[in-house]
């Protein structure tokens, strides 16, 4: 990459696929937004950029890069592919960018010390905790193709529901259809996949709407 693109790359600001980072401390908190860009829709971390666009750039990057691609092959598990790339912008300093991919082998989990493990994904311009919903989602729609199920009760009264409200959540619709969150949890998820429904992750609670191709159908 030039460094008259990567100048415009910046302009634009953080994004859906851009995440930015001053410099590679605590690298255990930067592989969220590895993770997050793997779980979604990829993205590029410019390591050397900060949030206010400023392209200071590492001075020494090559330990930067070293301790970054170290972090993620210790914390992120599956393993994930990336690209890495230095950009000199002054005689002594670089820009340090990786580009990740979409994953194939979604959900990516960062795993501590202490094998605790959490997913993320990218919503707008941040890294959130993807729920048990999206984790779902992701693992299942790796193989699942033409998802079928039975329409019945729970499903005419979820139907009912958003008909009535442009969306719903796992709670909302558990309450109203009288069913364990368990259940009511399976069932959107189960049509999610089946193309009936989208869902729209947040970092309080996800969403689910009708889908625009159920709706035109």
């Amino acid at each position: 990459m030039e460094l008259r693109l990567l100048k415009e790359l910046v302009k634009k600001g953080e994004g859906e696929h851009v995440e930015f980072k001053l410099k590679s401390n605590h690298p255990e908190k930067i592989v969220r937004e590895v993770v997050a860009f793997a779980n979604s829709g990829g993205g590029k971390l410019f390591v050397g950029v900060g949030d206010d666009k400023t392209i200071k750039g590492l001075k020494d990057v090559e330990e930067d890069e070293y301790t970054l691609t170290k972090a993620i092959d210790k914390y992120i598990f599956p393993k994930i592919s990336f690209r890495k790339e230095r950009i000199p912008v002054s005689p002594d300093r670089d820009v340090l960018v990786l580009t990740i991919p979409r994953s194939v082998d979604k959900p990516h989990y960062v795993v501590d010390g202490t094998g605790y493990r959490q997913a993320y994904i990218r919503v707008e311009d941040k890294s959130i905790q993807a729920s048990r919903e999206m984790k779902e989602i992701m693992r299942r729609g790796r193989g699942e193709r033409d998802v079928r199920f039975q329409y019945g009760d729970k499903e005419e009264k979820l139907m009912k529901l958003l008909d009535e409200k442009e969306s719903v959540t796992v709670d909302l619709f558990a309450a109203v259809a009288g069913i364990p969150r368990k259940i009511a949890s399976n069932t959107l998820v189960v049509m999610v996949l089946a193309r009936i429904l989208e869902v729209h992750p947040q970092e309080m609670i996800d969403k689910f709407t009708m889908s625009m191709a159920y709706q035109s159908s």
